[in-house]
């Protein structure tokens, strides 16, 4: 009896901290009529729990070293059980020995629709499509972990990205829009088969090397904003293949205003180079650019 008792408590101790994200779920009905808003509380309730109590990898972790997220979901309409909605999904990750964290991920997704009723169990099943709110929570979770992971170590994330690309194929049969690459250009389906493909393989080594600058940060500032430099100015080469590439506008999207902080103060570097490169590789952000003082 004695060692089943230890048996199990083991068995709930790991579970208990083998969870990997840290996420603030916010569901947001600003934008609907006068409606019964329990479902929603219950909704948001439901992913919180589904996100942060999942063990997406197996790998246990302390609560410090889990990753700081968030997955805003913004309903516009819904009718019975079914609801359309956008979901915003952040990301950061703290920078070594500092109390600062860098954001890593900022999407915007517009095709997010789904059907849900109040208490329903929210279950994830790596090898098929259950419910088109698991796919999207459970793809957002591993292309965070993923691209978390390449922040630390070059290409490192790729086992969970291809888990995300796994999701995203599973979740076409469910006929819901952002899996297909007949949705547009700047959806789920691009978004992972292009962190996966070699073609804009030098987004995911920016990544890792623009992340290994800041953690030299308190070390060797100047430094640090040489190698942060030389990381945004690697994107030239997916700009000469790709001109405009979703992947680019990703990343700034994540990057940009941290990117203006990171210029405009500390010791001095040369930077027209690196001014002349954003605005090529992101011309959307020139305003920001502009603003940079050196």
């Amino acid at each position: 009896m004695n060692k089943w008792i230890l048996f199990f408590a083991l068995v709930f101790f790991s579970t208990l901290h083998s969870q990997q994200l840290n996420c603030t779920v916010t569901v947001n009905t600003e934008k609907l009529a006068a409606t019964n808003q329990m479902v929603f509380k219950t909704l948001q309730t439901s992913l919180t729990d589904f996100v942060n109590k999942t063990d997406w990898t197996g790998k246990a972790l302390k609560q410090s070293e889990k990753i700081n997220c968030s997955m805003y979901i913004t309903v516009s309409a819904n009718s019975s059980d079914d609801f359309i909605a956008t979901i915003q999904v952040q990301s950061s990750r703290p920078i070594y020995n500092s109390s600062y964290s860098s954001p890593v991920l900022n999407f915007n997704d517009k095709d997010f629709s789904f059907r849900y009723t109040q208490f329903q169990n929210l279950i994830f099943n790596p090898n098929g499509f259950e419910s088109n709110l698991v796919s999207v929570v459970s793809f957002y979770a591993y292309v965070i972990l993923g691209l978390d992971a390449d922040s630390f170590e070059p290409n490192s994330g790729t086992e969970n990205l291809v888990i995300a690309q796994n999701i995203a194929n599973n979740a076409q049969q469910g006929g819901y829009k952002g899996w297909s690459q007949a949705d547009g250009f700047q959806n789920r389906y691009f978004l992972i088969n292009d962190l996966l493909s070699p073609t804009f393989s030098v987004i995911r080594t920016t990544i890792s090397d623009y992340h290994t600058g800041l953690d030299l940060m308190t070390k060797d500032l100047k430094g640090s904003k040489e190698k942060v430099k030389a990381s945004l100015i690697d994107l030239n080469k997916l700009y000469a293949a790709k001109p405009n590439a979703f992947l680019t506008r990703v990343f700034f999207d994540a990057k940009s205003d941290e990117i203006v902080s990171i210029f405009s103060g500390g010791p001095s570097i040369t930077i027209t180079d690196l001014l002349d490169s954003l605005n090529r590789t992101s011309p959307l952000n020139s305003s920001k650019w502009s603003t940079i003082k050196y």
